[in-house]
């Protein structure tokens, strides 16, 4: 545990977008809990530019380096997919706490590592679902948790773009991302469908995925022209999971797809007392004899990842407990492995 009177020093593992527009400013929200002090990432030239603009004292080309030569309480893991779990474990196994981006590893195998050696260490793994923190998550969670939906036994959750397939960064890389829109951005609402329900244990998945317009020269392009020549992702991945409880979801997901709105981002859940929908917020019942749908008047407007970095610091600290475990992350990461082998295989498999 870190010590409670001074700030925790802390470290980041690749320097691209989300450590430069999410990680750092959450972290610099914290004030003097915190101190930027080195970043790692293998082009030197984004470790320096973060270094110069961010603030920190050193940077490094190997995160290998960094640790070795740091005093570091904690980390952000901010790399591609695939060196989430060798980042986070080196990290773990050198006495020092992860904040690993999403989604939690490359596999299910991986993820498990990470929980295995952050229990062997001790240290606290956490994993970036930043929508767990959002105003109506928090919301449907007190509905879910006051028992206002009954048994939650269905749901459906849609992360879908029109047109949306990133032109930067190595999104479109199946080998260093390990697949497209599901594990990129299907993933958090997943992870917050996941937590509503209680994160049910799965049982089974039918998955699809299908690949037809990334793969080809690009026509209207509003986030810019992608390499379509390495373009060997999913275009769209649908499923249907099956859980223990007898509990079932539909996952639908997309970078560009021939749909009517150019983004939607949505969980919807059923129970046995009323249903809700995320985005607006919205509960779903039956009282007195009425069909009745209650929308919120008013809900906060917070920076829910702040409030995830924040969470994690406390949890550092030991001043409460993380909200995203390295338990929940192989929920999660089993789920997605298991779409991604139902669609190679094309049949149901066990999740």
């Amino acid at each position: 545990m870190a010590a409670a009177n001074r700030p925790l020093r802390v470290g980041i593992i690749g320097a691209g977008g989300i450590a430069r527009d999410a990680n750092v400013p959450a972290y610099r929200a914290l004030g003097d809990q915190v101190e930027l002090v080195a970043v790692a990432d293998i082009v030197a030239a984004a470790a320096e530019r973060m270094l110069q603009e961010q603030g920190f004292q050193r940077a490094y080309t190997s995160y290998e380096e960094m640790l070795a030569q740091e005093d570091l309480d904690c980390v952000s893991v901010c790399t591609p997919n695939k060196l989430h779990a060798p980042a986070a474990i080196a990290a773990l196994r050198a006495g020092v706490h992860v904040f690993v981006v999403k989604p939690p590893a490359l596999t299910a195998d991986e993820a498990r590592d990470m929980r295995a050696e952050a229990a062997r260490s001790g240290r606290v793994l956490t994993v970036g679902f930043p929508t767990r923190f959002s105003a109506e998550a928090q919301a449907a969670k007190r509905y879910v948790d006051a028992g206002g939906l009954g048994e939650i036994y269905t749901g459906r959750i849609t992360a879908l773009r029109r047109r949306g397939i990133p032109s930067w960064g190595v999104f479109t890389s199946k080998e260093l991302q390990g697949g497209g829109p599901l594990i990129d951005i299907g993933v958090h609402a997943l992870d917050t469908a996941l937590y509503l329900m209680g994160f049910p244990e799965p049982a089974s998945v039918l998955g699809a995925t299908h690949t037809h317009l990334g793969n080809r020269p690009p026509g209207p392009a509003p986030w810019g022209a992608w390499d379509w020549r390495r373009y060997d992702v999913e275009d769209v991945c649908n499923a249907l999971v099956t859980f223990r409880n007898g509990a079932s979801l539909l996952v639908e997901t997309s970078f560009i797809q021939n749909i009517e709105v150019m983004e939607e981002f949505n969980v919807r859940l059923s129970g046995t007392r009323a249903g809700l929908r995320l985005r607006p917020f919205a509960v779903f019942g039956e009282e007195n004899g009425t069909l009745v749908d209650s929308q919120a008047a008013w809900l906060p407007k917070g920076k829910s990842y702040h409030d995830l970095i924040a969470n994690f610091v406390r949890a550092v600290r030991g001043e409460e407990p993380a909200v995203c475990t390295p338990d929940q992350a192989v929920v999660v990461q089993r789920i997605i492995d298991a779409i991604y082998r139902s669609a190679a295989t094309g049949g149901g498999v066990e999740a």
